[in-house]
């Protein structure tokens, strides 16, 4: 009875879940850009990007300085957008593939793109982020344009449970089973 026991705590105390953590907190970027057309307000897509800097973190991100410079995808970013693009932004460790992104507002020289993504790296497990990128045409004729990234992780992981966790718990399963099988039948 006392082996029984046993196998059942063991059981129990493996069927909680087993996961890395997952990315929490926010980063933010600066820097210009280059569009495809002459404002922010009627662009489609970034067709380059220049001096990108972090200019903010919170929680897992504070390991990343102000003012480290980061590395943003050298392919076109096209703001309405379905397909994902690997290596999106790297900075710090950090790897962000971005998922999708669409307009939120568009006009007078303005611009605000929302999107998903998966952030990845430094130990933690996938993790979903959302984030922002707004920019505005310039005060002067200047260009590129300015812009500013804000991306946060506060949601679950993107991941999903270790497999072989659960083939470590079904083999405990059976094991359990097949004692109680052995008691039984003595």
């Amino acid at each position: 009875m006392i082996k029984l026991a046993s196998v059942t705590a063991v059981a129990f105390a493996l069927t909680q879940s087993i996961q890395a953590t997952p990315v929490v907190g926010a980063i933010g970027f600066t820097g210009r850009v280059s569009y495809d057309t002459t404002s922010a307000g009627t662009a489609t897509e970034v067709t380059s990007w220049v001096n990108s800097t972090v200019n903010g973190t919170s929680g897992s991100f504070t390991s990343v300085a102000n003012g480290t410079a980061t590395t943003f995808s050298s392919s076109v970013w096209k703001f309405v957008t379905g397909t994902p693009i690997t290596s999106f932004w790297s900075v710090g460790g950090y790897t962000f593939e971005l998922l999708s992104s669409y307009i939120v507002y568009q006009a007078n020289g303005a611009l605000v793109v929302d999107g998903t993504g998966i952030i990845s790296g430094n130990g933690y497990s996938d993790t979903t982020l959302s984030w922002s990128f707004t920019s505005q045409d310039p005060a002067t004729t200047s260009s590129p344009d300015t812009w500013t990234i804000s991306a946060s992780a506060n949601s679950l992981p993107a991941s999903v449970p270790d497999g072989g966790a659960t083939v470590i718990l079904l083999g405990i399963a059976f094991a359990g089973v097949a004692l109680l099988r052995r008691k039984l039948t003595a």
